[in-house]
């Protein structure tokens, strides 16, 4: 995939592009300390079919870290809308796949401007927490006081098997969040996140939009039985369990997921 750069607003933001020719679109939107990368190859093999696009949100990855930024979901969500429009994917042919964090920014997106999704996947959403999950809180520790100790140990907890977590998944991990401002954007996320629930009622607006939630059997950051939320409330829905896999299913079995999303996108 391509690197490319965006200015939004005064804030310089990473993503990275396959596909350029296709005129369908997928954004890829990743979730709380985690960046573009994180999707390995699964944009770059659907970008046969779609124009793939994977953004760093502000805040995260290699995307610049206002200090003066809020980090609540209603900016992200205002900041993807914009994102859309520069990048000219907001021509309502655009797929959101939204992981974790990502899954809770694209369901505001789907409620408040449907006209510009087309189909939805949320991988292992968050949005229905009313607090954080312990391991959400050993995650916010780390990062503010990160080592290649702990920090792969909180990563093996969020796996089905810790063998799965590679070395440069630590390292690019420290390496961002000792950036500039990186851990004030990690915590004030988590805060805002964790705060303010979706909501059932707002769930069953999203009525038109094909909906297809993966879940790892075995995550332990947001508990399967969040799944039942998403899948119960809307109402084009379905719903896939990725056995073996954790908080990241996409990342443990790979070849898995991306023939899920292939038979469910069009």
């Amino acid at each position: 995939m391509d690197e490319c750069w965006i200015n939004l607003g005064g804030i310089k933001v990473r993503y990275l592009e396959s596909g350029k020719g296709n005129n369908r679109h997928i954004l890829f939107i990743h979730g709380l300390g985690s960046a573009s990368d994180r999707w390995m190859k699964i944009p770059d093999t659907l970008s046969s079919d779609f124009h793939s696009v994977a953004i760093d949100l502000p805040g995260f990855g290699e995307s610049d870290k206002p200090a003066n930024m809020k980090y609540t979901i209603d900016q992200f969500r205002n900041f993807i809308i914009l994102f859309l429009k520069e990048v000219s994917i907001n021509d309502g042919q655009t797929r959101l796949i939204g992981h974790s964090l990502g899954g809770y920014i694209a369901s505001e997106i789907a409620i408040q401007n449907q006209s510009q999704v087309n189909q939805l996947v949320l991988i292992d959403s968050s949005g229905m927490l009313n607090k954080s999950t312990p391991i959400l809180e050993e995650y916010l520790n780390v990062a503010m006081n990160p080592t290649k100790d702990n920090v792969k140990k909180v990563f093996e907890k969020m796996v089905a098997d810790p063998s799965r977590v590679p070395s440069q998944l630590v390292d690019g991990f420290i390496r961002r969040i000792n950036m500039p401002n990186a851990k004030y954007a990690f915590k004030s996320t988590l805060a805002n996140s964790t705060k303010i629930q979706i909501g059932l009622d707002r769930l069953r607006q999203i009525i038109n939009i094909p909906t297809l939630i993966l879940w790892g059997s075995h995550d332990k950051v947001i508990p399967l039985e969040h799944s039942k939320f998403f899948n119960d409330s809307i109402v084009n829905s379905r719903l896939e369990i990725i056995d073996d896999a954790g908080h990241a299913p996409f990342a443990e079995k790979p070849e898995q997921v991306c023939e899920i999303l292939r038979d469910f996108l069009y």
